[in-house]
């Protein structure tokens, strides 16, 4: 597979932590997925993306218990 970004050939399927806003949080959600590895494009089947859009309608919904593992803090 060709990156549609920058044409290179080096397309590999890696773990990654996919950043999904939630308001002012950040929620980091693991998930396997192929990645450029010239330029970093990220590529979703429609199975992942539909497993990130049930994550954000759990979020919307308060149907799902996040744990703090960190701190946001915000310059001025």
């Amino acid at each position: 597979m060709r990156c549609i970004v920058c044409q290179g050939d080096d397309v590999e399927m890696v773990d990654v932590q996919e950043q999904v806003r939630f308001g002012s949080d950040i929620v980091c959600v693991p998930l396997r997925t192929l990645v450029c590895q010239t330029c970093g494009e990220r590529y979703y089947d429609r199975r992942t993306m539909r497993h990130l859009e049930g994550i954000e309608r759990e979020l919307d919904e308060g149907k799902v218990a996040l744990r703090d593992v960190g701190r946001v803090l915000v310059y001025g």
